[in-house]
């Protein structure tokens, strides 16, 4: 049995208007549903905010719209949050970065270089 609905009507900026109802369309939800997701949504996360013991930091950017539609498709395709995604993408951007580095030879020191090439410690010569 569904829940009891009831309408909630606000008055709220025409900017913000115009913005709500370009993701509600690109979402494929009605206005309904989508504001349901989203009022859910802010609750979830207020609640999760105040159970969390870390602090956290927010990463937001803007895209063109073809690559974010292109970009939800996948996650919907790949049953993925977008905050895995991108924690995950950040993740392995580090490893990747760590690894290289590991990798690499450590700068040599021509006054050591010199040291064994000679057979000879500079600082006992002194």
């Amino acid at each position: 049995m569904a829940e009891e609905k009831r309408n909630l009507c606000a008055q709220i900026p025409i900017s913000l208007h115009s913005r709500v109802r370009q993701e509600q369309e690109a979402s494929g939800q009605t206005l309904s549903e989508y504001m349901t997701q989203l009022i859910t949504e802010f609750y979830r996360i207020r609640e999760e905010g105040k159970n969390m013991n870390t602090e956290t930091r927010t990463v937001a950017f803007q895209v063109p719209p073809e690559l974010f539609e292109a970009f939800k498709a996948y996650l919907q395709r790949n049953n993925l949050k977008q905050k895995e995604f991108f924690l995950a993408c950040i993740q392995r951007a580090l490893a990747d970065e760590a690894a290289a580095e590991a990798a690499e030879p450590e700068p040599r020191d021509p006054e050591q270089d010199a040291e064994q090439r000679s057979g000879q410690d500079p600082i006992a010569e002194e």
